[in-house]
């Protein structure tokens, strides 16, 4: 649910909870929001309303849930202001609200939310498809093996609590208790890497919708999530921890500079001759590359399958 998700990094940006694991990654952020990114932020408060659409609960990549949003009908984001903005005091709804339903307006939003998912989400979004694969192949298991009432007991046992047939959820800061009945539309549960507190979409289409987070139980991952992605060192790249590094920069040389001697693969490298020497020799014997004689001198060329490799990891497809 990339639009959930996006949501609630939206208004983590801008509160000031939870330091240590997110304002990092706050600073790196907000330093990088386009203008349009800034006024999509603005109908993403840290607290209150924000328009429904924008963040609907539905699975999908985040382009596509994006381009969905941009083709939302004029009438019915008029009926659904219509009939949700009487509920809400004026101070606490978006100043430019009532141009939602002019189309250029939209279209001016929908790129800011492309800008915010590249900022907030985008460097991090394949590990956060990966804490949800992970997590949902628990939950699956929980579901064969305890039944709804062990996947509704363990989802957020902290925070959420299975008392048959009801399941109790704490409303963060407001003492009154409310009931939803679900009478039979059923209970979608979406995991989320952000929302440690559950969230709950009662409006939510064809059935509500509870968030819970996504690998509780590794509360390390949750608190290095978003650390802001360090710059890579030279010669950190996966082929550098399949190879090491030295036979890593030794193949990319080779490949950058086929025909090269191994005085010049030493140069290019910066390791002593005998030592570009030795790496060449094991990456031959693995099929990464060839050497061939020209008189007294030894010529380094590059196999298919080191292009391959280096393609691969360096995530080019090979020509």
């Amino acid at each position: 649910m990339p639009l959930v998700e996006l949501k609630a990094a939206a208004r983590a940006l801008q509160d000031r909870s939870e330091p240590a694991r997110l304002d990092g990654w706050r600073r790196h952020s907000l330093a990088r929001l386009s203008p349009g990114g800034r006024l999509a932020l603005g109908f993403i408060p840290s607290v209150g309303w924000s328009p429904t659409f924008i963040g609907s609960p539905q699975a999908g990549s985040p382009d596509e849930l994006i381009e969905q949003v941009r083709g939302t009908p004029a009438r019915r984001i008029q009926t659904a202001l219509e009939t949700i903005l009487p509920q809400h005091r004026p101070t606490s709804v978006p100043s430019l609200t009532g141009h939602l339903t002019d189309a250029a307006f939209l279209a001016r939003l929908c790129n800011g939310l492309e800008n915010l998912y590249e900022v907030l989400l985008g460097p991090y979004w394949p590990e956060i498809t990966d804490a949800f694969a992970a997590d949902r192949s628990a939950r699956m298991h929980q579901l064969l093996h305890g039944g709804v009432e062990q996947l509704l007991g363990q989802a957020n046992p902290y925070r959420m609590r299975w008392k048959l047939p009801v399941l109790e959820i704490p409303t963060r800061g407001d003492p009154n208790e409310y009931n939803l009945h679900l009478e039979g539309r059923g209970l979608l549960l979406v995991p989320s890497v952000l929302l440690l507190r559950p969230n709950i979409y009662y409006d939510a289409d064809p059935q509500p919708v509870v968030t819970y987070p996504a690998r509780y139980d590794q509360p390390l991952h949750q608190l290095t999530a978003f650390a802001p992605k360090a710059a890579p060192r030279p010669g950190s790249t996966p082929a550098a921890a399949l190879l090491g590094h030295s036979r890593a920069a030794v193949l990319t040389a080779v490949a950058e500079r086929p025909g090269c001697t191994t005085k010049e693969l030493a140069v290019l490298t910066g390791l002593a001759p005998s030592s570009a020497s030795e790496h060449a020799t094991v990456l031959r014997e693995a099929g990464l590359m060839t050497t061939t004689r020209h008189r007294n001198t030894a010529l380094h060329s590059p196999t298919q399958l080191g292009l391959g490799l280096l393609n691969r990891t360096s995530g080019r497809s090979s020509s």
